[in-house]
């Protein structure tokens, strides 16, 4: 996950309550003595105790390690490339398929870094895979070396069987998707890695959990916001605090964030974002539920709409939004400001332009004193239509556990590895196999854990959509 947002995130709080149709397990937890769990129980241990945050050297060790996994589970050398990339080190893995074939390959995605996580604020070291209490806790638990190391149990199980799949498959894990995405760039640029029909995502995402640990939901994600800042300047000559003027440039800044808090930038639609409110207002019932309804049979519904907005769960997936996050201004408590800043983050809808978002806010502020500059590069990336190749596969994994589970692919506000993918013309889709309660999700966080239960249960996931996509 980047320093963007979570990404899994609560589909709604009366969701969480409604228990009369969940849908319990059906099948019991994959056993942990198996090799496969070993195996897949080994490499997460090993990896998660690594700190690969960009402030202890980044992802190289935690590649490099994974590249011998690889060796001894009989992927040839050539197969495996650990690639410098500035600060850090992305890693490519090919599964080899059937000699001849005609069938692109396709692309497993994940992030072998993690945000930095400072000791003395954890209940227990946050670079050591402690279980307590049913949970997996540590620094990348989650967010994202649980995917990392799913797929590569998932490619070393299958090989192990002697498994040849009908097209090549290939693991293209960067270094620094919460720092840069350096790396994610370099691997979605590669010609032989943009030759992929799609590319499948671990880091997005999932299945949701009630309280009572049943099955909600599915979702899939298929699109994702443009995370872009800006930052808001206001210059001024300054002066003695004993003489007041009337243009403080702390005042006008803080008057053209009022502007921003009170703009609205106009509600957009996507089928796909009009299905997935449909079904969560039918999943939600009451009051929620009917205004979920309300606003996806009529995204012109202005009262929907207006509801929708002071929704922190839904105001993302109905139109742009642009936040205030940092602010600084003044040099001394006896001055007036010479100079004033704001940070506005943007998340924009797919469709729109940045140009346009900054265009807007400028227009609303209305105050040429007050200056816009771009701070952060952005990816701007269309929606990813789910094939129904990929969403027969995964559904067939789902249902292994939760039989008739609704999927729902979704918008995600934040933003993955992905986007850039998307922008390069492959289609990736987020289908990472952890179904998690969302009071569980701590990515980023303090004392970030997994289930225990949900780690061995997504043992199935990886393989079967392997199969079910490339041959049995």
């Amino acid at each position: 996950m980047t320093r963007f947002t979570r990404k899994v995130t609560t589909l709604f709080c009366s969701l969480l309550c409604w228990a009369a149709t969940a849908i319990t397990p059906a099948i019991a937890a994959v056993d942990k003595n198996s090799e496969h769990a070993r195996t897949t129980y080994r490499i997460y241990k090993t990896i998660v105790e690594m700190d690969s945050s960009k402030t202890s050297g980044g992802a190289t060790p935690v590649a490099r390690y994974l590249a011998s996994e690889f060796r001894q589970a009989g992927f040839a050398d050539a197969a495996i490339e650990v690639i410098p990339v500035e600060h850090t080190s992305a890693l490519v893995v090919t599964y080899k398929g059937r000699a001849g074939s005609q069938h692109p390959p396709i692309l497993f995605l994940g992030h072998m870094d993690v945000v930095k996580a400072l000791a003395s604020d954890w209940q227990r070291a946050p670079f050591t895979l402690s279980e307590d209490n049913g949970y997996f806790f540590g620094r990348g638990t989650l967010d994202n070396k649980f995917g990392v190391a799913q797929i590569s149990g998932a490619f070393i199980a299958l090989r192990k069987a002697g498994y040849l799949p009908d097209r090549d498959l290939i693991i293209a894990f960067s270094g620094d998707e919460e720092s840069g995405m350096v790396s994610t760039r370099y691997l979605a640029s590669r010609e032989d890695l943009t030759k992929a029909a799609y590319a499948l995502n671990t880091d997005a995402g999932g299945g949701v959990l009630s309280g009572k640990g049943k099955a909600v939901v599915y979702r899939v994600q298929a699109a994702e916001k443009t995370y872009v800042s800006f930052q808001l300047e206001v210059k001024n000559p300054g002066g003695h605090s004993s003489r007041p003027r009337s243009d403080n440039a702390i005042y006008e800044l803080a008057a053209a964030l009022r502007e921003i808090q009170a703009y609205r930038f106009p509600v957009m639609t996507t089928p796909m974002t009009l299905n997935y409110l449909k079904q969560a207002g039918k999943l939600s019932g009451g009051e929620s539920g009917e205004t979920l309804l309300q606003f996806a049979n009529d995204p012109t519904d202005r009262e929907a709409a207006d509801k929708l907005f002071n929704e922190p769960e839904y105001v993302g997936t109905t139109r742009t939004t642009c936040v205030a996050t940092m602010l600084s201004g003044g040099h001394a408590e006896n001055a007036l400001p010479q100079s004033a800043t704001a940070t506005v983050n943007c998340r924009v809808f797919p469709g729109s332009d940045v140009e346009g978002v900054k265009a807007s806010l400028q227009k609303a502020i209305d105050n040429q004193n007050v200056t816009i500059t771009t701070i952060t590069d952005y990816v701007e990336s269309p929606v990813s239509e789910l094939r129904e190749d990929v969403l027969n596969a995964i559904t067939g994994s789902v249902y292994l556990r939760y039989p008739d589970v609704p999927i729902m692919p979704y918008l995600e506000s934040g933003g993955t590895d992905g986007m850039h993918f998307r922008r390069a013309g492959i289609p990736t889709w987020g289908i990472s196999g952890l179904f998690l309660n969302p009071e569980d999700m701590f990515a980023h966080g303090l004392n970030e854990r997994v289930p225990v239960a949900g780690f061995y249960d997504s043992l199935t996931h990886w393989p079967h959509i392997i199969k079910a996509l490339a041959g049995e």
